[in-house]
């Protein structure tokens, strides 16, 4: 699509037909390892937890994932609208800088209080995602956009594929202070690459802030994830779960009444509710809360030790356990390229979408009933991971053909907060089932040997794995909904759309 100030876009600095050149791949390179950053944070964090815990000697260990992901879905729809009002580049180096404060503190916490609040600073990470595609399609060559994109979202591998090794060396070697220490240098240098490299969007929205709806979404979000975080260890039925639950879906409904009042909501509705931007968020979430599941499952089950004859299990250590991560990182960035080769060349992204959430059914499935061969699992990972890569690069390229410039970042919020909410509700529904019915039942003196761990039966595995199965495959259906031809949603009438500068170019509508 040609970027025009006519039709309520804008022209790419480097001009449609421009193609690479050293800049735009060191720009381009920047924003992949802040994202791989942003997705092996995950793991390195969770490989910590158990260091971290007995160093602070808590129990709460839970809260240094939940901690992250809470801020940055609460703080996710109002930055989208700031973006959109101020320019992208800005806050995601605002956003870089805050977790880059966060980190700090948390490699200096003398307290598991302050750790867990240089953890929540370090949830501005979270925005960087729809940030960072949404900057690249503003200021990237229009026929460099798809395959771009693509790569920021699915990763180089430059990080993602050694980070378990990489985890295991800085905790082994240095403590789980060095993990923090890690994200303190990264950020900086990544920081200042984006600050160098790449410039500025000038797509802006001339808009008010609607901060009784940021407060009631965030309030709303943060309830939700909080009782579907701590319900399991909580209690279903319990007053404080209940509470959260209650009161932060309570508040989400306020916000969608609030948001049908005001002039110039944090999100607008009607473009939320447009058929293509409603079934991407949906598969959005889908794509991400398939990955998360699966993510915890394969490490809970290959490390499972193949002595307890439960019918699966390898019983390998962390580090073994990063062979199993390899095939699933390399095969990510494998899919991600192909979406974005495809997309330039034509190829409509509903349909990679749709082809990457059937390969995670596919995978779910066959790991469903065959888990006993390394080989085989291994194998799974890698269709898993192809399927993974194809579903993270397909979401921005749909999104962008969906929404309009100045809409993109504040629309991407949402399914920021999508692909935040989804992972965070399936793995309970998985465990859920699991320990309702599916413990195995171990002989004493083996239970004593194993500290009184947990483990599953096999019937519990191939139902969590049946659960992401039939999930994918709904995802799968959700996006063949999508319109072959996607049109791209107007800009609201209320709002005017300015360059950088101030100057109105359009007024949209």
């Amino acid at each position: 699509m040609a970027f025009t100030p006519t039709d309520g876009t804008t022209p790419s600095p480097a001009g449609d037909n421009a193609g690479w050149n050293p800049r735009l791949v060191l720009s381009l390179a920047a924003i992949v390892l802040l994202l791989e950053l942003l997705a092996v944070s995950y793991i390195m964090i969770s490989t910590a937890l158990p260091a971290i815990a007995t160093h602070y000697q808590t129990t709460q260990g839970a809260w240094l994932l939940t901690a992250f992901l809470l801020v940055g879905a609460m703080c996710a729809p109002l930055i989208g609208k700031l973006a959109d009002m101020y320019g992208k580049r800005k806050m995601l180096l605002a956003c870089v800088a805050i977790s880059l404060v966060g980190s700090l503190v948390s490699a200096l916490a003398t307290s598991y209080a302050m750790m867990i609040a240089g953890r929540c600073l370090a949830g501005l990470m979270v925005p960087t995602l729809f940030l960072s595609y949404s900057l690249i399609r503003d200021v990237f060559p229009a026929k460099t956009v798809p395959l771009a994109v693509s790569i920021a979202t699915s990763g180089m591998g430059l990080i993602a594929i050694p980070a378990p090794f990489l985890t295991g060396w800085l905790l082994d070697d240095f403590g789980f202070r060095a993990i923090f220490w890690f994200f303190v240098v990264c950020l900086v240098v990544l920081g200042g690459l984006i600050q160098l490299t790449t410039p500025e969007s000038n797509v802006r929205l001339r808009s008010s802030i609607d901060f009784v709806g940021a407060v009631l979404l965030g309030a709303g979000i943060a309830g939700i994830l909080i009782a579907l975080s701590f319900g399991p260890s909580w209690g279903w039925a319990n007053g404080g779960t209940l509470a959260f639950l209650i009161g932060g879906i309570a508040l989400v409904i306020a916000w969608l009444v609030s948001a049908r009042m005001v002039t110039e909501p944090l999100i607008d509705l009607d473009v939320l509710g447009k058929r293509p931007v409603l079934l991407t968020t949906i598969g959005s979430g889908v794509v991400y809360g398939s990955s998360g599941l699966f993510t915890i499952l394969l490490p809970m089950m290959v490390m499972t030790p193949a002595i307890l004859g439960l019918g699966y299990g390898f019983g390998v250590d962390a580090e073994g356990f990063a062979l199993y991560q390899v095939p699933v990182g390399g095969a990510v960035v494998l899919g991600g390229l192909l979406v974005g080769t495809l997309v330039g060349r034509g190829t409509r992204p509903r349909t990679t979408l749709v082809i990457g959430l059937l390969l995670n059914s596919v995978a779910f499935a066959s790991i469903a009933q065959a888990n006993d061969t390394t080989v085989v699992v291994m194998i799974v990972c890698a269709i898993f991971g192809f399927g993974m890569g194809m579903g993270y690069a397909s979401i921005p390229n749909l999104l962008i053909e969906a929404v309009p410039p100045q809409l993109q970042a504040s629309s991407a919020s949402m399914v920021g907060v999508a692909q935040s909410v989804f992972p965070a509700v399936l793995p309970v529904v998985a465990f859920t089932i699991m320990n309702n019915s599916h413990i195995a039942v171990l002989p004493a003196e083996v239970q004593a040997q194993m500290q009184g761990a947990v483990f599953y039966a096999e019937s519990g595995f191939q139902i969590a794995f049946w659960i992401g199965a039939i999930v994918a495959l709904v995802g799968a259906g959700v996006a063949f909904l999508l319109p072959r031809n996607i049109e791209q949603v107007a800009v609201p009438t209320t709002s005017t759309r300015t360059d950088a500068g101030g100057d109105e170019l359009v007024t949209a509508g």
